[in-house]
């Protein structure tokens, strides 16, 4: 019932060297694990750390994500924090100064509701259990001017930022959220805004070779509307001296639908409005001196070319280091709010250790995986042979010389010793100083699964050392966090409902057999008392079922009210052969 697979569940992996070095170290761009001298990496994070640094990047150095506020904050709107992380982590290392940053595009207009929203705990539910009214009655305008449909906040922007803040914390990630809105207000943005309006026949040359909609009478400004707060794309004049558009609010096209414009006419100031997204994200770069950032794929054939063109070509930066990363799938289909198919934070850390969550985003980036809730169990195997691997204990020198370098930094040591807490200070458990981390101790998943069929935490740790995963040498501290993954592994369970949920029954529940069945189980007892394992057990209790005239689905069904009170189960054999032996021989002979 337990293993060691190398595999995590990933559509394409077909390899038993799914953890070679030469796939995770690749780099983004240029296929290589070989950074601009020729050194080899073992961790995709060096090489794209010997980008940044070749371009002698004043201090402190800036990477940057960014997400729009709208549907379910969930894990995969934590991809550009987690692929940042490791990069500021190594610099860091390094001896940089690093800035992580998130930008939040709460400036953009609501275009339409979402079906799910997740709320201050990270739980997902429908607009049925919050004033979906607020967000309907608002479409149109800035996700800041939105109120918060669950009350909570000051506005639907602050709440969803809240979510993605409290995410990154739960994942040891420290982050900066920077919020559009705020940049605007505060002017940061106003050079920008005026570079843009001061050369429109530049711009819309540039641009209108990556949007159709671009012509002689395009401005690229987009007003928030004084009247009815909805923002509006029909800007009819500039002021450049006075900072100011004219504006008419009109419609705003949302794929085959329409959001009304009031039609009123107005002036805005440049922070009174803001600049549609192929032009905002070069000027976040110039704005934010952002060094380096990871995107999307969707972004890589699209806004990033576009980006890069204007960055150079109006605002006369160059962009940062890119990193190009692979979307994730969820159980073998895209990650969708609207379809319910996403997972969050939250619901991902009841299930794994937040170090296993971290491993999952160390793998490289440029390659396509897939997130399965349902055999979760071979994401923690892997990475639980990632973690062997590092101290020595798998003969597997690619493997290991990648856990080598990215396993401390997956811990949160920051590439330091591993003395319990990360590179900022952060304590990663509660740990004794004094600790060794190589004393760790880690249940297979699916033993820890076994184990969360038990209620009695003594009984549970009883079985544990029966199966010899502690003993009297192992320190407290370490018997503590590997019981502590039983409670996600009893979730997991759970939720998914597969054969480990269910529960073994403490006392002996109220059943009687027929005299041949009692007499199979007494037999069956021997067996087990004569120390055999968990799969010769499932072989003989076909055997005990034929010798006595038993019918075998009999048979199954009478250990399964014996220890579980119902009338089917896990693969019964199996999992007695987990259990402490004496309390098996005794409960199959209905005596405890």
């Amino acid at each position: 019932m337990t293993g060691d697979s190398a595999d995590d569940g990933s559509a394409d992996d077909d390899s038993t060297n799914a953890d070679s070095p030469h796939i995770l170290s690749e780099q983004a761009d240029s296929g290589s694990g070989l950074s601009g001298d020729g050194e080899f990496h073992a961790f995709w994070a060096d090489v794209v750390a010997d980008e940044i640094e070749a371009r002698d990047p004043d201090e402190p150095i800036v990477i940057k994500g960014g997400v729009s506020p709208s549907g379910v904050a969930h894990v995969g709107n934590v991809n550009e924090v987690m692929r940042g992380y490791f990069v500021a982590e190594v610099l860091r290392e390094r001896g940089h100064e690093v800035r992580q940053l998130f930008t939040s595009d709460d400036k953009d207009p609501l275009r339409k509701l979402p079906r799910k929203l997740a709320n201050a705990d990270g739980e997902i539910v429908g607009l049925g259990d919050v004033d979906a009214g607020a967000l309907g009655r608002n479409l149109g305008k800035p996700y800041t001017s939105i109120p918060d449909p669950f009350g909570e906040r000051e506005s639907y922007a602050a709440h969803f930022a809240a979510l993605l803040s409290a995410d990154a914390d739960r994942l040891g990630v420290p982050v900066e959220m920077v919020s559009n809105t705020e940049l605007y207000a505060d002017g940061r943005f106003d050079d920008a805004v005026r570079t843009v309006l001061a050369d429109l026949e530049t711009v819309r040359g540039t641009l209108g070779t990556y949007q159709d909609k671009v012509d002689d009478e395009y401005v690229p400004f987009n007003p928030v509307c004084a009247e009815c707060g909805k923002v509006t794309e029909t800007v009819t004049a500039v002021d450049l001296e006075a900072e100011t558009v004219e504006y008419v609010c009109t419609d705003l096209e949302v794929g085959d639908d329409i959001i009304d414009g009031c039609g009123h006419e107005g002036t805005a100031t440049f922070r009174e409005g803001k600049l549609p997204w192929r032009l905002e994200w070069p000027a976040q770069w110039d704005v934010l001196d952002v060094d380096f950032e990871p995107f999307g794929k969707d972004h890589a054939e699209g806004s990033w070319p576009s980006g890069v063109d204007l960055a150079r070509t109006v605002f006369g930066i160059e962009p940062p280091v890119p990193m190009v990363y692979e979307w994730f799938t969820l159980g073998g289909e895209a990650l969708s709010s609207s379809a319910g198919n996403v997972v969050t934070v939250p619901e991902l850390l009841e299930i794994l250790e937040p170090e296993v969550v971290r491993y999952f985003f160390a793998l490289h980036p440029k390659k396509a995986r897939d997130l399965d809730l349902e055999r979760i169990d071979l994401l923690v195997d892997r990475f639980d042979r990632f973690e062997r691997a590092y101290f020595g204990e798998v003969d597997d020198e690619e493997l290991t010389r990648f856990a080598e370098r990215a396993y401390p930094f997956v811990m949160g040591w920051g590439g330091e010793s591993p003395d319990g807490r990360s590179g900022d200070g952060r304590a990663i458990s509660d740990r004794p100083a004094d600790a060794d981390p190589a004393d760790r101790v880690r249940f297979p998943y699916t033993f820890a699964a076994v184990l969360g069929m038990v209620e009695d935490e003594d009984l549970r740790e009883r079985l544990a050392r029966d199966e010899g995963h502690v003993d009297g040498d192992t320190p407290e501290w370490a018997v503590r966090e590997a019981l502590a993954r039983v409670e996600r592994a009893r979730t997991w369970a759970e939720r998914t409902d597969n054969e480990y949920n269910y529960r073994l029954q403490t006392d002996l529940p109220a059943v009687e057999f027929d005299d041949d069945v009692a007499a199979a189980l007494d037999d069956l007892a021997d067996f087990v008392a004569a120390g055999h394992d968990g799969e010769a057990i499932q072989a003989e209790m076909y055997e005990t079922a034929r010798d006595h005239g038993v019918e075998v689905a009999d048979f199954f069904e009478a250990g399964y009210r014996l220890f579980f009170d119902q009338p089917q189960g896990p693969r019964l054999g199996e999992f007695l052969g987990e259990l402490e032996r004496e309390f098996v021989v005794a409960r199959l002979r209905r005596e405890a």
